[in-house]
């Protein structure tokens, strides 16, 4: 008897299981998964397991370079093979614009380096960003504005704090643009020979004017005429900032001609190349030019931020593998 109502309650428990919605997902699951693990007679699985290696690049840990001070770290790549699979298996056969790719992060970040100036990004990231420091030429940001606007672009202005507690409008504007705003002194002083009581002075005030008048955090620095020490650097980055410089310059304050300052970048630009200008009548006429050429070399434009981040630029176009991002 006892055994009886022993078989009966086991009877009962096992239907319970099978009939549980629970159980039922989970059995879907493992029916998923064996699909793509069950792959022996998978040709097409094979051949992407079998292609995965021709496609992965090793992550760049950030760096301290002798020249270029600061190197950011650059995201690898590896083929994510079920989403490949999955991507393909309709068409049943390889095609290389339809593999899915993993980033793979580096094992060292900026923020993991001692306090150094940035010159540069990643040389490997084939992207630019334009440097624009304000503390005069109010009568030519509309027009930059516009122009960024035309195009889609977002640029990073480092704004002198003394200028945006004098023009809290147009930072705002700036703002609302979607651009990304920096630090630029708030006297535009030579910071290199200031004390650092002075130095730090000058840092917190600038801080604290963007702040109050466009609500944003700054993270990044950009000193007067590129002038500093490394005591300088240090004391920005106890303040959770990095220090921005430039690896191409428009030299737009001597006023030169605008096919003059599209010439002199286009001869100098690179992946990762941080481009300075200046609100000035020369660099806003040559900006739609400089843009259209700029992007005629396979360059996206984006702000400081974007440019200094690990995510690596991908695309697969005409069956080869470019390293852009769509």
């Amino acid at each position: 008897m006892k055994n009886l109502i022993g078989i009966i309650l086991i009877a009962i428990l096992t239907l319970s299981i099978i009939n549980n919605p629970l159980t039922e997902t989970y059995l879907a699951t493992l029916k998923l998964d064996a699909e793509y693990i069950s792959t022996d007679q998978n040709d097409l699985y094979n051949q992407i397991v079998n292609k995965a290696d021709q496609y992965s690049i090793k992550p760049q840990d950030a760096r301290i370079d002798k020249v270029w001070k600061a190197i950011p770290g650059y995201n690898g790549i590896e083929v994510d093979i079920k989403a490949s699979y999955k991507n393909m298996k309709q068409d049943k056969q390889f095609d290389e614009n339809k593999l899915v790719f993993k980033q793979v992060s580096p094992s060292i970040h900026l923020k993991d380096l001692p306090a150094a100036p940035i010159y540069r990004g990643n040389p490997d990231k084939p992207m630019v960003s334009f440097l624009i420091n304000v503390a005069w030429g109010n009568e030519y940001i509309p027009s930059m504005l516009k122009t960024l606007k035309d195009h889609n672009i977002h640029a990073t202005f480092f704004l002198e704090g003394r200028w945006a507690k004098n023009n809290p409008d147009m930072a705002k504007m700036i703002v609302e643009a979607g651009h990304e705003i920096g630090n630029h002194s708030y006297t535009h002083p030579d910071l290199k020979t200031l004390s650092s009581d002075r130095v730090r002075e000058e840092l917190i005030n600038t801080n604290q004017v963007i702040k109050a008048t466009t609500e944003k955090q700054i993270r990044l620095f950009a000193p007067p005429s590129g002038s500093y020490r490394d005591e300088v650097v240090k004391i920005a980055h106890s303040m959770n900032m990095q220090t921005i410089m430039w690896s191409v310059d428009t030299v737009d304050w001597q006023k030169p001609s605008p096919e003059t300052i599209v010439t002199r970048v286009i001869s100098k630009v690179h992946p990762g190349a941080l481009i300075l200008m200046h609100p000035t009548e020369s660099t806003a006429k040559a900006l739609d030019q400089l843009i259209n050429e700029i992007r005629k070399k396979d360059l996206r434009i984006g702000t400081v931020s974007k440019l200094l981040d690990e995510e690596r630029i991908i695309k697969v176009n005409d069956g080869k593998l470019k390293i852009e991002k769509k």
